[in-house]
């Protein structure tokens, strides 16, 4: 869904929807992904980022306790959702884990993995081994 389509939101552009499992992506304006999210239904779960006028919940606005400011924070920047349906919710899931590590996006903070490991190098050619940490 593109941003003309966000804008102009209609009961049909969520009945177009699937109701199938799947993973979503939200993109800004510069096409970058700043969210990947996986939702046992996708029709469901993206609809649930915007209001009943289509327009995306934002944290003041809504009486939904639901809508975090975060959420609220990155709803301002979405100007188009890509989803992908999957034949399972597993499926979707090992997909979800797959495009965060690859798009890094800003506002999926849980399965980032920014973690580097150091290496241990041994030294076994000398008479009093040596540890480096490489």
């Amino acid at each position: 869904m593109k941003a003309e389509q966000l804008d102009n939101a209609t009961p049909e552009l969520w009945q177009s929807l699937p109701n199938a499992p799947g993973v979503y992506l939200m993109k800004a304006s510069d096409g970058s992904v700043i969210y990947v999210g996986k939702a046992n239904r996708l029709r469901t779960r993206v609809r649930s980022y915007f209001g009943e006028a289509g327009k995306p919940k934002l944290a003041i606005e809504s009486r939904d306790k639901s809508t975090s400011a975060l959420t609220s924070q990155m709803m301002r920047y979405v100007t188009e959702v890509d989803y992908i349906v999957t034949e399972t919710e597993v499926e979707a899931l090992i997909l979800e884990n797959n495009l965060i590590k690859a798009h890094q996006p800003r506002y999926n903070v849980k399965l980032k993995d920014d973690k580097r490991y150091p290496y241990l190098r041994v030294t076994t050619n000398e008479p009093f081994p040596r540890i480096h940490i490489t």
